[in-house]
Parts: C-alpha cells; sequence; structure tokens
C-alpha cells in the first residue's frame, strides 16, 4: 500500500512515533505500517479492541461515553487515539471505529465509520461515509486514516519551518 510507505517516510522524516488503536480494522492499520520495510524506527505497536469493554479498559475510553453514545462516535475514536499514544508512548496515536457490515451496528449503517489522530498539536477526528463490502470499508479505512496522518505531518512540517 502506497500510503502506508508514504506514512512511514514521513513519520520517518519527522522523527516521529506512531500507535494503533484499531476496532473495524482489527490491525489493518498496524499490519499495512509494518508491512513497509524500515518501520520498526517508527512504529511502537498497536492494541485491537473490538469489544467496548476493551476500549475502556486498554485505552481508557470513558464507560459512561460508550454506554451513552456506543462506540461508533467520534468522541470514542478520539479518547481511543489519545490512549493508544499515552499507554505505548508514540508521538502520534491512530484509531478506528465503525461498522463494517454487511449489517447496521448501534443504529447505523455500514459504512459509517470514525477515525482519529492524537499527536502534538492535538486531536482530528474524521467521520467516513463509505461503501462496498466489509472488505472495501475495512481497506478503505486504512486507506483513508494513512491518507490523514501523512497530510497532517506534511502541514505540521511545514508550520514548523515558517
Amino acid at each position: 500500500m502506497t500510503v502506508a510507505r508514504d506514512a512511514v517516510v514521513a513519520l520517518r522524516a519527522a522523527g516521529a512515533t506512531v500507535a494503533t488503536a484499531e476496532s473495524l480494522t482489527g490491525g489493518l492499520v498496524c499490519a499495512a505500517l509494518v508491512s513497509v520495510p524500515g518501520a520498526s524506527d517508527v512504529v511502537r505497536g498497536g492494541v485491537v479492541a473490538y469489544a467496548p469493554e476493551l476500549k475502556t479498559t486498554l485505552l481508557g475510553v470513558d464507560a459512561g461515553l460508550v454506554a451513552e453514545h456506543g462506540t461508533v462516535d467520534a468522541d470514542v475514536a478520539s479518547a481511543m487515539a489519545v490512549g493508544v499514544r499515552d499507554r505505548l508512548g508514540a508521538t502520534y496515536g491512530l484509531a478506528t471505529t465503525g461498522v463494517a457490515g454487511p449489517d447496521p451496528s448501534e443504529g447505523k449503517p455500514p459504512g459509517t465509520v470514525h477515525v482519529a489522530i492524537a499527536g502534538p498539536e492535538g486531536v482530528e477526528t474524521a467521520l467516513l461515509a463509505l461503501a462496498g463490502s466489509r472488505d472495501d470499508i475495512r481497506t478503505g479505512t486504512v486507506a483513508a486514516l494513512l491518507s490523514m496522518l501523512v497530510a497532517r505531518l506534511g502541514e505540521e512540517s511545514r508550520s514548523q519551518r515558517s
């Protein structure tokens, strides 16, 4: 995956590291990153927290937030990204949560995905509305999140130079 290579190159250029917190992608974000030679320089690790209680116990997501909004939520994605960044000691934390399908979950249709990036400049989230099969939604999530990371690293690099 070209965007994974771009992410590893950008992380290395920034002297930064990354950790992943994944739900619907089940480790695909971390797997994409570590498929790139030299990824060990920048990838700290990943947590697959598929069950709601693992989001709270492993990543520090507030149980009240999950109880009130469910797991397919921007604030949950944000908390997952912050939690994995803190727990794994990375510069950036990446998170995915959503509905891969084929059926709706938590009253939300397949393709409803929240991704988040937590880093030194704060947390950024995005709502994705993806279409296609379960695999299409999962791989689309990986591509979208890694593209966001590459864009963010580029923006932060430019702002540091000016």
